[in-house]
């Protein structure tokens, strides 16, 4: 690609390899969306226009069979000399659209990220004594061929099962569906982040990262510091929610109540949306609540209030890569400037999309946190 930015493509069944060359000289676009909730995904559109004799029979590309479906593709991006992993997925779709101008033919492929081959078989098994964090580790440890690397974050109240009194079951569900049911009992989330290396994927379980050294901000109305070409703003206050109910517990056999009022997050704001500040908190009240003991009822009520106030303020906006001068990363902190006080200081970047054609290279982004008000004097640049 043009201004400092290259895009490769390594492409083939289970072992991807480096594409020919007809493959990257007649791409004409590529997308990419990584999200914190559910999986990631790609498209990349070709120029697939007729030749010659050769191409009588069929395109090259689909005579090929390197744009198949189930085929592994994995696009890394080379900016200012610094390779990064962009995708690793599987190609689930592909369309043809033939066209009576000459050379104008396209053939697009889509697909998703390996997590895809977890969601593809349901499994009823027990796993006996075992911790929702050991579950999650032997799970992913059986798509290894995908090189997958396990970060596995234990809650912060767990409740060990014992086989004498219940033992964890996945009943009809995919391995996939089942690793996000685990992670929906604490407010937690499951994902693939592609890379560090190519051909080598981390398997992320655990609550949304909100510590760390934040990204280079994203700068608003600055003159010629400015790198966000739009962005808007937007708090919900009906977000925010208090959590309450009853259990009977297993030991006493008492009716004990379970109450949660306010997130355990890290905060990213001076002024979050507790019970506290925030006159529009609703209370939600747990059911099915009967076949959860005491311990796992809290947890669970615990995970509720996290989650509700994860985007309580949100911020879309579009960044041009070479006026950002690197790549905005999700699942990360990122500083905000120039948008005043209520709004500046520091967000969890839960969305991006990559656009990438010839001349071009810009990515959506969507950031959220808890509340308003910046917690810091100023933001990394």
């Amino acid at each position: 690609m043009d201004l400092g930015t290259q895009l490769s493509i390594l492409i083939g069944p289970t072992v991807a390899v480096p594409a020919p060359g007809f493959l990257v000289e007649t791409l004409l676009n590529a997308e990419v969306t990584h999200d914190d909730t559910g999986r990631s995904g790609f498209q990349l559109t070709f120029n697939a226009g007729r030749k010659g004799v050769a191409d009588i029979v069929d395109f090259d590309h689909l005579s090929s069979q390197l744009l198949r479906i189930s085929n592994r593709v994995i696009l890394t991006v080379i900016l200012n000399g610094i390779p990064n992993v962009l995708f690793d997925g599987i190609i689930t779709n592909q369309q043809l659209e033939p066209s009576n101008e000459p050379g104008q033919a396209k053939i697009v492929v889509t697909g998703e990220d390996v997590s895809v081959m977890m969601d593809m078989m349901e499994v009823t098994m027990e796993h006996p004594a075992q911790l929702e964090t050991v579950i999650a580790l032997k799970i992913i440890a059986m798509y290894a061929q995908y090189g997958l690397i396990p970060m596995v974050i234990p809650p912060v109240v767990i409740d060990p099962p014992i086989p004498i009194e219940r033992t964890p079951v996945q009943s009809s569900r995919t391995d996939y569906q089942y690793l996000n049911d685990m992670a929906e009992r604490y407010g937690y989330i499951f994902y693939i982040i592609p890379g560090p290396a190519p051909l080598t994927n981390t398997a992320y379980w655990g609550p949304p990262i909100r510590v760390g050294f934040p990204q280079p901000a994203l700068s608003i109305d600055m003159g010629s510091d400015t790198n966000v070409s739009s962005i808007s703003f937007q708090h919900d206050g009906m977000k925010p929610q208090m959590v309450m109910g009853t259990v009977q517990d297993s030991m006493t056999n008492q009716a004990m109540p379970v109450m949660s009022l306010m997130s355990l997050r890290p905060p990213l704001s001076l002024m979050p949306s507790l019970p506290l500040n925030f006159p529009l908190i609703q209370t939600k009240m747990m059911s099915d609540n009967s076949r959860y003991s005491y311990i796992q009822a809290f947890a669970r009520a615990q995970g509720m209030v996290d989650k509700s106030v994860d985007e309580v303020v949100t911020a879309s906006g579009e960044l041009d890569v070479q006026q950002y001068g690197t790549l905005l990363r999700p699942r990360e902190l990122v500083g905000v400037r120039g948008a005043g006080f209520t709004y500046d200081g520091l967000y969890y970047v839960k969305k991006v999309s990559h656009k990438i054609a010839k001349g071009s290279y810009t990515q959506s982004f969507t950031l959220t946190r808890e509340g308003t008000g910046a917690i810091t004097p100023m933001v990394p640049v």
